[in-house]
């Protein structure tokens, strides 16, 4: 049971994690692989409502045994394509990155597919959850640091993120995951490093005495 007190702090790390950023026309979209299947519907929209003349879904079949695991049969590439083409997406207009496993290789991997492909974009429209938005721009200027992007996100609060596969104690427990890779990761030079304001760790470290730490990984 998620208390009251978790969900006031669960929020104040869901607006940090967002950078406010809105839609702009791109030379690709990229979807970012997850869990979570309205992140390729959405970009799927983009891409109809003509913000971008190309969509490009990645992710392979990630986070294994942990509360990101899909359970799905294909990758989360694979798996966004097909709700792109649902959708109305042209086949011939998606490129599928299949291989990556985290934030980082899903843009260092789409980089190369591009290369490979002879598609050199300036600009990229990125899709992705709404609390991942912050650890994308993070990693940006590590992964691909030549690329003008801009990251949106499905436009909701917190509480109507939830679903029934997505409840509140898991989605709680990512957040927290993603949140502290932002100090790790910037630290270990994977990512550039970010500001986080004093409200928001407090909350981290509050959510963490709760225990709401199955995404946390060791600072050393």
């Amino acid at each position: 049971m998620v208390t009251d007190e978790a969900f006031a702090h669960a929020r104040i790390i869901w607006e940090y994690s967002q950078l406010g950023q809105e839609p702009h026309p791109a030379d690709v979209i990229l979807a970012l692989g997850t869990n979570d299947l309205r992140v390729a519907e959405f970009a799927a929209d983009l891409y109809l409502r003509g913000f971008g003349p190309r969509l490009i879904c990645t992710g392979g079949l990630a986070h294994l045994g942990d509360l990101l695991s899909t359970g799905w049969d294909k990758t989360e590439a694979e798996m966004f394509a097909d709700v792109a083409e649902a959708r109305g997406v042209p086949r011939d207009r998606i490129l599928l990155e299949t291989r990556s496993t985290n934030t980082s290789e899903n843009l260092r991997f789409v980089r190369e597919l591009l290369d490979q492909s002879n598609l050199h974009p300036a600009t990229v429209l990125i899709a992705s959850k709404p609390f991942v938005q912050r650890r994308v721009f993070a990693a940006l200027p590590i992964a691909w640091p030549e690329i003008q992007a801009t990251i949106v996100s499905p436009e909701m609060t917190l509480d109507e993120y939830f679903t029934d596969e997505l409840q509140p104690d898991k989605v709680i427990n990512i957040m927290l995951g993603d949140l502290q890779r932002l100090w790790v990761y910037g630290k270990r030079g994977w990512s550039a490093p970010q500001e986080i304001p004093g409200t928001v760790l407090a909350s981290y470290r509050r959510l963490k005495e709760l225990g709401f730490s199955r995404q946390l990984i060791p600072e050393e």
